[in-house]
């Protein structure tokens, strides 16, 4: 709670101004039902039945009529009805605008410090939330929670001091009657216990089926191409229907549970009624000198009373929902990275060298789980260089290590002759250039995806890198050139394309080191061949690291490393690795046997 409270700061003015409106609308509410109650005392008097008018009525008419007649005294009486209603309008409109606004702040700040916490999550800390469930965290879970802070501040305030108000008015007009609300309230707050503790679970089980279920959906529609390739849609509806009923079922278990609190409020309310009709006329009515308007007053407050519960009830149960939902934010929000810089750290990157010394690493950060063991490699600044292997030989963690996008279990990677932990993360990821295994462009123009390398990259630039990754052509024969909407995800363009695009956009970047991990598995052999030799005669200053599944790729590499199984096999040029490495040998093989 500690950590969501710090987004009331945006709304602090809206939070502290939603009660004090509130205590306005309750004052006029408490004030109303005892103006009621002196108007039917008046009448009771003009008719001559003093003894049912009661004293409080009496001693107000005996005070008043000397200076005014019956009607002006009904009339006046009337109108302050009139008076205390439209105040109490007043307020309770100001309150209810001033909270929705308070709301709608501390929801915004509360997106806002999830948001940015998520984007300086490292790739570990992003291993950790599914990507369906930060979006849930971020939409469902934060309006619970906003609804339950509207709650909060309107209810949470206005039902206490109604509670307390009325409970005085009712000590003042017959503190003996009192007794039958000190007994109802118990059993309301035990019922509304029993409530809360069994409807939590449920509820934190139904989010956790939501982030299923919204997993589901985002697969579904962004794959849905694939979906209609292979005529799988009957398959996605149903498992989507899967998902769908289970949060449908707890979500019904939670309000079955939550629909005891109204039979349990009019029960105790009704009952607190009778109890109050009985005893009132019996022994009070009958036997002393209270008046029936004083039994409709008391009837009123005691209203009010048991509807200042159930109001707190109904925000109680609104703060239990939410309960799960301030967990789950609070949980993105404290989340820190794992990646930090240290102090004083360097921000000028002097050239492309690339060392690993005794590295060791692990997703689960154990040595008995090693994903990379013992490498050890030394790269030239300006170097080209191919990394080869099997399927799970981790040659992307290798690459990773490089803009420090996870730290290294033991051992010391270092870019230009620093530790990678030395630099600046900015400086250290503005000047290694990444084109990951998945290729991701973002709505919008080819230019604005582009940009993303540089943001200040005139025309000139951006086609010039578009030359080097061989984009320029398809580029500027699109319909409108740069300014060519790329579609959602870039659907609008082909899988070789999109890889194109994103090498230009990691080259506007102008860095020391440009990684391409299998980024040309979509383009044809000879488009491959002409952007290694752009990369190569254009920016021989760049070091260059190609992950590649085709050993045409990286054959005319300064030097290829072996990877088997998170350990360096081999390192070498095609001609020394062709003779003396086993494994280079059977994947050449194996590739060649088509061209033979």
């Amino acid at each position: 709670m500690k950590e969501i409270l710090k987004s009331i700061r945006p709304c602090l003015k809206e939070t502290i101004l939603t009660p004090i409106l509130m205590v306005g609308e309750v004052l006029m509410e408490v004030f109303i039902p005892y103006i009621v109650s002196v108007i039917l005392g008046f009448l009771y008097i003009i008719n001559g039945d003093q003894f049912q008018a009661g004293d409080i009525a009496v001693k107000i008419y005996y005070k008043l009529s000397p200076s005014m007649s019956d009607v002006l005294l009904i009339f006046i009486s009337g109108l302050l009805i009139v008076a205390c209603a439209a105040i109490s309008l007043v307020f309770g409109v100001g309150g209810a605008k001033v909270g929705a606004k308070a709301g709608a702040k501390f929801a915004k700040s509360l997106r806002e410090r999830m948001y940015h916490n998520i984007q300086t999550f490292s790739f570990e800390n992003i291993d950790k939330f599914q990507t369906s469930s930060l979006i849930t965290r971020l939409t469902t879970d934060v309006t619970n929670v906003q609804q339950a802070f509207v709650m909060i501040i309107r209810m949470f305030v206005r039902s206490p001091i109604m509670f307390i108000l009325s409970f005085i008015m009712c000590l003042t007009t017959k503190a003996e009657l009192s007794l039958i609300i000190v007994i109802a309230i118990p059993v309301l707050v035990i019922g509304l216990l029993a409530i809360c503790v069994g409807v939590f679970p449920v509820f934190r089980r139904m989010f956790d089926k939501y982030d299923a279920m919204n997993e589901r959906l985002q697969e579904n529609l962004i794959g849905i191409r694939v979906v209609k390739s292979f005529n799988r849609e009957d398959f996605e509806i149903r498992k989507f229907k899967k998902s769908n009923n289970e949060v449908r079922d707890l979500g019904i278990k939670a309000e079955k549970i939550l629909a005891f609190n109204g039979p349990i409020m009019s029960i105790v309310m009704y009952v607190t009624n009778l109890a109050i009709c009985y005893f009132g006329t019996t022994l009070f009515i009958i036997k002393s000198n209270m008046g029936v308007p004083e039994l409709n007053l008391f009837l009123s407050y005691c209203t009010q009373i048991l509807s200042s519960l159930m109001m707190v009830s109904m925000a109680f149960v609104m703060v239990v929902m939410s309960k799960a939902s301030v967990n789950r934010i609070s949980e993105v929000i404290k989340e820190k990275s794992s990646l930090v810089n240290k102090e004083n750290p360097v921000y000028e990157l002097k050239n492309g060298d690339i060392d690993f010394e005794n590295v060791y690493f692990s997703y689960s950060n154990d040595f008995n789980n090693l994903n990379l063991e013992n490498i050890n490699l030394h790269i030239k600044s300006g170097e080209m260089v191919g990394i080869i292997g099997g399927t799970g030989s981790s040659k992307t963690t290798l690459i990773n290590l490089i803009p420090r996008l996870y730290d290294t279990l033991d051992g010391i990677v270092k870019v230009g002759g620093l530790n990678v932990k030395d630099y600046d993360l900015d400086t250290l990821r503005n000047n290694v250039s990444v084109v990951l295994q998945k290729n991701v462009l973002f709505s919008g123009t080819i230019r604005d995806n582009l940009k993303w390398g540089k943001a200040d990259a005139t025309d000139e630039e951006i086609l010039e890198a578009c030359k080097n990754a061989q984009a320029y052509d398809f580029v500027m024969n699109s319909f409108q050139g740069l300014d060519t909407d790329l579609g959602q995800g870039g659907v609008n363009v082909s899988g070789g394309q999109k890889q194109r695009l994103c090498i230009a956009r990691a080259l506007l970047k102008n860095p020391k080191v440009l990684i391409l991990d299998d980024s040309t598995s979509a383009v044809d052999t000879k488009t491959d061949a002409l952007i290694r030799k752009a990369l190569r005669e254009n920016v021989p200053h760049i070091t260059k690291i190609i992950i590649a599944q085709r050993v045409n790729t990286i054959i005319d590499a300064d030097k290829i490393i072996v990877l088997d199984e998170g350990k360096i096999d081999a390192i070498g040029t095609h001609e020394e690795l062709l003779k003396t490495n086993k494994i280079y040998q059977e994947v050449y093989s194996s590739q060649m046997k088509g061209d033979e």
